[in-house]
């Protein structure tokens, strides 16, 4: 890592944080997370310092995710502390319960791509800007994995059954529904982000106060981003998707008609079947979970996974060979029982996740 690949800024009571691998799309390495986390402690007891801003450079994207190529690339290594693919998840899940209780405003502009890791620092801060780039999903079960970074909770804020959906699926969403869904809290043209920044930059402070400060600032360039799609369908959705099991999901969008659940159907049937069931099972659990709740049993899950087939598999379809044919553990929902499923959520003992 180079000291630019994430840069930070001070604009008056402003603190700025820039991810600046734009080639990448943004994605994540652990250097990254090392250097965000003592910065993000920093800021939140420093007076001078009243509310922050995170964004990506480059126009494409926000944040793509975590750098899960070099988590592949250790793919053989022993599990442990000092093992890249065990401190990658388990730093990452600690940052990311600092940006949840950062104790002053967290404002994430989502402009371009939001995915996975990103949305991990995007949607579990306090505000988070869309624009008409925003392009949001949860991809997760294509490479093998789950939707991670705490979405074991913030999937199940979503209105009815959309978060589930969405975690079966992986389907990208735009501005208007990412507000829908409650991952964003503003819409903000791309353009107008600049003079947004000046304006948080400009604030005159009051102390105790930030909050409704930058609520303001931000009431005074937000727009509409027009009508949610997922509004459209969400009671077929939270009709289909109420199903007990994956399979019974699949069952009932067999019988549908409509170009979504078409979509969704051809979704579902190129993700890994283990990943689709240890998902299902996963926001099941994740109902009214707290946070730290939801990493600690995310981090649980990743650790039987990183020992496992799918995801090593999903990777290399996708980022290494690129031939974009993975060929997964099983060839179908009915050869993954209840019995491996239950074993992705064993506790760890000693290396659980544990918060300060």
């Amino acid at each position: 890592m180079t000291a630019e690949e994430i840069i930070f800024d001070r604009r008056g009571g402003l603190g700025v944080v820039r991810l600046n691998r734009p080639k990448a799309l943004n994605t994540l390495s652990l250097a990254m997370y090392r250097k965000f986390d003592p910065q993000l402690v920093a800021w939140g007891v420093d007076p001078a310092v009243h509310a922050i801003v995170v964004m990506g450079e480059g126009g494409r994207a926000f944040c793509a995710g975590g750098n899960v190529r070099a988590i592949y690339d250790t793919r053989t290594s022993p599990t442990g502390t000092g093992d890249y693919k065990t401190d990658f998840f388990r730093e990452e899940y600690l940052l990311i319960s600092r940006v949840h209780r950062f104790p002053k405003p967290y404002v994430a502009l989502m402009d371009g791509i939001v995915m996975g890791g990103g949305a991990g620092i995007a949607v579990n801060g306090s505000h988070r800007v869309a624009t008409e780039k925003t392009l949001f999903a949860m991809p997760e079960v294509h490479i093998g994995l789950f939707p991670d970074v705490g979405a074991s909770r913030f999937l199940n804020l979503c209105p009815g059954r959309l978060g589930l959906y969405l975690a079966l699926t992986g389907r990208r969403i735009g501005a208007a529904d990412a507000l829908y869904c409650g991952f964003a809290t503003h819409y903000v043209a791309s353009a107008k982000l600049p003079a947004l920044i000046d304006a948080l930059s400009a604030v005159a402070w009051e102390a105790g106060n930030a909050r409704a400060q930058v609520d303001a600032v931000l009431e005074r360039f937000a727009g509409d981003a027009g009508t949610s799609t997922l509004a459209g369908f969400q009671q077929d959705i939270d009709r289909v998707f109420a199903a007990r099991s994956v399979e019974a999901i699949v069952a009932t969008l067999d019988r549908e008609t409509s170009a979504w659940a078409t979509e969704a159907r051809e979704a579902i049937a190129r993700a890994s079947p283990i990943s689709l069931k240890v998902t299902f099972h996963q926001l099941q659990l994740g109902k009214g979970m707290s946070v730290e709740e939801a990493l600690t049993l995310e981090y649980r899950l990743t650790q039987h996974v990183m020992a496992g087939h799918d995801f090593f598999e999903g990777i290399r379809a996708l980022l290494v060979e690129k031939d974009n044919a993975p060929k997964w553990q099983h060839a179908a929902l009915a050869e993954v029982s209840a019995a491996e499923v239950a074993g992705y959520f064993k506790n760890l003992g000693a290396r659980e996740l544990h918060f300060s």
